[in-house]
């Protein structure tokens, strides 16, 4: 591949490296797409990241030396502004940093020297600005909730004149975009972020099957008791749930017959399972959602929660359908009438299709042309 950056110095920012995630499934495809940029970033393990990552030009902060900063990385959150707003990249071009944390709070100007800084924001910092929803994602009990309140209220601050500082900001997608507006009044581009389907292919000799298909981590806000709990009412129809976690223990106990737990899958049979599905179950609320878009590739229509990203790849009546509230009885309303021979896997593949990589980087590649007033190509 040749340089996309024709002369252009270029710096990529990211949060931290201890975690794998759909944050890091957007900076692969940044660092493939700029392999000469340098990557700053508050931390770095090793051992906890992809053995690709190695080869990687990775600068880390201060952060690096704080002690269990790998397995506890979310205890130093009063420190990331500090970290990230020591990191002067004024002599840079253009800084293009891959936001859901502080890493947008790097120094883009010293005197006279100014890059120009893009920020793919994933979201506004959803542990200051969406806190409820983080307190019950995390479990977060009283006594702690009250120690924090004070520091939540200074980082806010640091937060929301870190994002004045952003020239340019691109949404995942139109929630965030909104997000984007109504907590730091800027404005925004919408640039989903990239979708492997070209691994996720529909087969027209797989016949579709007797079950609805959930995929995910079972964690409280993704929602699966919902399903859990709709398909209790449906004994007819048949439920399979790909995933682990914390709350595979109490759903399975609360779970009717017809729903299977099936743990974490290959690859080859979570492909299978997607080809096969009357259609993809998505009840919980996600700023983007990978998985919906990849059971679109395979050709299956979902059903989603009408919310956050699925409002962008869910095409209600044409590549699935949504459902209004987070409510075991507006899913079931939805379930019950559903007819998978009504969507055409072709109109599936065809909408999953716009959130491909190639479009991504089709996308950023002359949204940063745009930008920088410079042809960036492959």
């Amino acid at each position: 591949m040749s340089d996309p950056l024709q002369g252009l110095r270029l710096a990529l920012v990211h949060d931290w490296l201890n975690q794998m995630g759909g944050a890091e499934n957007v900076l692969e495809e940044l660092v493939d797409l700029f392999p000469a940029a340098p990557l700053y970033t508050s931390m770095y393990d090793p051992a906890k990241m992809p053995d690709a990552y190695r080869g990687w030009d990775i600068r880390t902060t201060f952060m690096q030396r704080l002690p269990g900063y790998s397995d506890h990385h979310q205890a130093w959150l009063p420190v990331y502004p500090l970290a990230f707003a020591r990191t002067d990249l004024s002599g840079y071009d253009l800084v293009l940093s891959n936001k859901s944390g502080f890493c947008h709070g790097v120094r883009t100007q010293n005197g006279s020297r100014k890059a120009i800084h893009v920020c793919y924001c994933l979201t506004p910092t959803r542990f200051l600005w969406l806190y409820e929803q983080y307190r019950e994602r995390e479990q977060i009990g009283g006594l702690v909730n009250a120690v924090l309140q004070p520091a939540l209220a200074l980082l806010r601050r640091w937060d929301w004149a870190a994002a004045q500082r952003v020239d340019h900001f691109v949404a995942i997608s139109s929630a965030v975009q909104e997000r984007i507006q109504a907590i730091y009044g800027r404005e925004s581009v919408v640039i989903h972020p990239p979708v492997d389907t070209e691994r996720y292919t529909p087969d027209p000799s797989v016949p579709v099957g007797d079950y609805y298909l959930i995929v995910s981590r079972l964690i409280p806000y993704k929602r699966i008791d919902l399903a859990v709990e709709a398909f209790r009412h449906l004994p007819q129809e048949k439920l399979v749930i790909v995933g682990d976690g914390r709350d595979r223990a109490a759903l399975q106990a609360g779970a009717s017959p017809n729903v299977t737990f099936l743990g974490r899958q290959s690859q080859t049979k979570l492909l299978e399972l997607m080809r096969g599905c009357k259609a993809f179950l998505f009840p919980g609320l996600e700023d983007f959602g990978i998985a919906p878009v990849e059971a679109l590739s395979a050709g299956r229509p979902v059903i989603a929660y009408a919310g956050g990203g699925a409002l962008d790849t869910v095409l209600p009546g044409v590549t699935g359908e949504h459902f209004s509230e987070q409510t075991v009885e507006s899913l079931l309303g939805v379930l019950k009438k559903f007819d998978p021979a009504v969507y055409d896997p072709a109109d599936c593949r065809q909408q999953a299709e716009k959130f491909g990589r190639d479009v991504f980087r089709e996308n950023l590649l002359d949204f940063l042309s745009q930008i920088t007033g410079q042809q960036i190509g492959e």
